[in-house]
């Protein structure tokens, strides 16, 4: 993944100084100030990845905004001043974003601050690997499925044809709901590429049954994704959901809140192409109501409030926004402007093993130290003083990397013992620490989350205060997500 994305961004570079920079040097991309936007739910590892393809490409000046922000910063360019009419303090407001490949969520928290309004990112969703794609790929296997029943039978490359052809017909009766159904033309192979096409039809009623139900079902606050069994051996490749209910997902990022009850977004924005679709964000809005109004969320400020829907806050461009809120983040981070308050957005831990007695069978337990709490704003850093380790050097030593999207309460040096279920582990972090082979070195932890929004962890000698980069070991990763 990252050379290819490295090459992308080589070419875009290549691009850029063919039409900008041909009789200005200073123009150059690589010249700029550059904001990559990546995925919310992105880990430091993703984040470290994704720097790392932008310097392959010979791109240098980064820095990295999570992809609902930008979104978000679009609509209030958009909106000038008139955006603090639009939400008000106390609204909570959900950011949905559902593009091609993947599903997003953010919660924003409108507050007050010195009498004016502020606005900051409060939790931030799991990655989910489910979007238009797989739409479209369910719509081509159901008429794929309903013609082969007739005895026609499709090969590879008319698959991919098909699955075009599905999702300019999901575009279309979507967004044009007198489009009552919608011709599907696949053409044939070899000599018979034209003599040999084949025409079929979908209706929007399958369409609608198909994206809605399957993708959207109706649901509970406390529904789930369903959890499937894992094969024992699979092909090497993107850790797809299991699941594909954007809903049940949503339910579990707005139910699944550490040591709280789930609270209600009162607005919400949705961002992403299958978000242009009326359809699809009613859907969503009628389930948020549901949820709100419901028994299963007793004393949520929804219910209290007597809320009887959400609002909707209308994005200009579903395609565009990403980009423009971006571009538009670089300004103000230069002139100045409002700024959505956000920091890291999970918590990070090292595996620490107990000190204990070795009992035959039975290794010692890992308890989850916390090194970077939720929040964390980019350019500051912390040492864990009260926490000290014993290293090896000459060496490799080896730390267990751990995440939480959904303790937002930790501190700095909160060991936690039972975290199996709020706690997931990501990678590892390993080095060979500089010195005599053998010898054993006390150091304490140093957490620096960057300016550019990556996070880097330090050993720092108690004695002589040389310090050691703990780098991310990303071999058994297979994709950028969490």
């Amino acid at each position: 993944p990252v050379e290819a994305s490295s090459v992308i961004l080589q070419h875009i570079r290549c691009a850029w100084n063919q039409e900008m920079a041909t009789q200005d040097e200073t123009l150059k991309m690589e010249n700029q100030d550059i904001f990559l936007t990546v995925p919310a739910s992105f880990d430091a590892v993703a984040r470290e990845l994704t720097v790392k393809a932008a310097k392959m490409a010979g791109l240098e000046n980064i820095t990295l905004l999570e992809e609902p922000q930008a979104a978000f910063y679009s609509w209030i360019e958009a909106a000038g001043d008139r955006w603090r009419d639009i939400v008000k303090e106390g609204d909570l407001v959900l950011i949905c974003d559902v593009g091609g490949g993947t599903s997003d969520f953010s919660l924003i928290r409108v507050l007050a601050d010195n009498g004016e309004l502020a606005l900051e990112r409060i939790a931030v969703g799991d990655h989910l690997l489910v979007g238009g794609d797989n739409m479209d790929l369910a719509l081509a296997y159901y008429v794929s499925n309903a013609m082969a029943k007739k005895g026609v039978k499709l090969d590879s490359w008319q698959m991919r044809g098909l699955i075009h052809s599905c999702r300019k017909a999901k575009e279309k009766i979507f967004i044009n709901s007198e489009n009552q159904e919608f011709p599907l033309t696949i053409l044939g192979r070899g000599s018979s590429l034209i003599g040999g096409t084949i025409k079929t039809k979908i209706s929007a009623k399958e369409v609608e049954s198909l994206i809605l139900d399957g993708f959207f079902p109706e649901c509970s606050i406390t529904d789930r994704p369903i959890v499937q069994q894992k094969t024992g051996i699979k092909e090497l490749g993107l850790s797809y959901e299991s699941d594909p209910s954007v809903t049940r997902n949503l339910a579990k990022f707005i139910g699944r809140r550490a040591g709280g009850k789930p609270e209600i977004p009162t607005a919400i924005f949705f961002n992403g192409g299958v978000m242009k679709a009326p359809q699809v964000r009613k859907r969503i809005k009628d389930l948020l109501v549901s949820w709100g109004r419901s028994d299963e969320t007793p004393g949520n400020s929804f219910h209290e409030a007597g809320q009887t829907s959400v609002r909707e806050i209308e994005t200009t461009d579903f395609d565009l926004s990403v980009a423009r809120g971006a571009a538009y983040y670089g300004i103000i981070r230069q002139e100045g402007g409002i700024r959505i308050r956000g920091g890291l957005g999970r918590s990070y831990y090292i595996g620490v093993a107990a000190s204990m007695p070795a009992v035959p069978g039975m290794p010692p337990p890992v308890k989850a130290l916390c090194v970077a709490p939720f929040g964390m704003e980019e350019g500051t850093d912390a040492m864990l003083s009260k926490k000290e380790f014993v290293l090896v050097v000459g060496e490799p030593v080896k730390f267990d990397l751990m995440e939480s999207s959904i303790r937002h309460d930790d501190e700095i040096g909160t060991m936690v013992e039972h975290w199996e279920e709020e706690i997931e582990e990501i990678t590892s972090i390993e080095t060979i620490l500089d010195g005599e082979k053998g010898s054993v070195v006390p150091v304490t932890i140093e957490i620096k989350v960057t300016a550019v929004g990556t996070l880097e962890f330090w050993c720092v000698a108690k004695d002589s205060g040389q310090r050691w980069k703990l780098e991310f070991n990303v071999r058994e990763r297979n994709d950028f997500g969490a």
